[in-house]
């Protein structure tokens, strides 16, 4: 999958820097170059933001509160031109994860952002990733490279069922009873017609068709 970091950045050539390096690394990378432009993007839905603190209106420090009122849980990595104690101990006491001082090397700050990455998103419990898609079961969203996949209720309560029995084969009517449960009355033909769709939207999902049986997700 495909990280989406936020820059907010008022030094143009730097910003646009970063955000080279960044994109050649892989990542998908949206850049600001003033704090009232950041501030209309404290709400997206991105995986990191990295941050200068001296800005052109206000300080690093007051985006961080407004981005932590809507995402509370949002990685941030300070930059800042100042190597000042007092700067760092704010920033962490703030809820920063990161802090790197001008100037500094692109691959010391690739892997500063990919250590952070790592601890926040592959600890998480909620993430799976399968395939090349990343399931979110917390929100119940489903994305590939930073896209995010639009599911039914059912598309998407089916997918989890077969992630949870991968490598299982799964009948047609043991699908029908868990996804469906006991009160549904009708064909069990809406099985094969939600996997349809679902194969559809995810075509890399290795969903295997057991002839005369069911499914087995390998």
């Amino acid at each position: 999958m495909k990280y989406k970091i936020n820059i907010i950045d008022d030094e143009k050539s730097l910003n646009d820097l970063v955000r080279a390096y960044l994109e050649k690394e892989d990542f998908i990378v949206y850049s600001f170059y003033t704090y009232d432009e950041a501030l209309m993007h404290v709400d997206d839905d991105v995986h990191l933001w990295i941050i200068d603190i001296m800005l052109d209106k206000h300080s690093g420090f007051d985006l961080l509160n407004d981005i932590k009122e809507h995402k509370p849980d949002m990685p941030i990595v300070f930059m800042s031109a100042r190597d000042q104690e007092f700067d760092r101990i704010i920033g962490l006491e703030k809820g920063c994860d990161e802090y790197i001082t001008k100037p500094f090397s692109m691959k010391e700050l690739v892997l500063r952002i990919r250590n952070v990455l790592k601890r926040v998103y592959k600890n998480n419990p909620f993430l799976i990733e399968m395939d090349g898609y990343l399931i979110d079961e917390g929100k119940r969203r489903v994305s590939e490279n930073g896209q995010f996949i639009d599911l039914t209720t059912k598309e998407y309560d089916l997918l989890l069922f077969f992630i949870k029995n991968r490598a299982m084969a799964l009948s047609r009517e043991q699908v029908l009873s868990k996804v469906w449960e006991k009160n549904y009355f009708g064909s069990d033909r809406v099985v094969d017609d939600t996997l349809r769709r679902l194969r559809k939207k995810m075509p890399n999902l290795n969903i295997k068709t057991i002839y005369g049986y069911g499914y087995r997700l390998d």
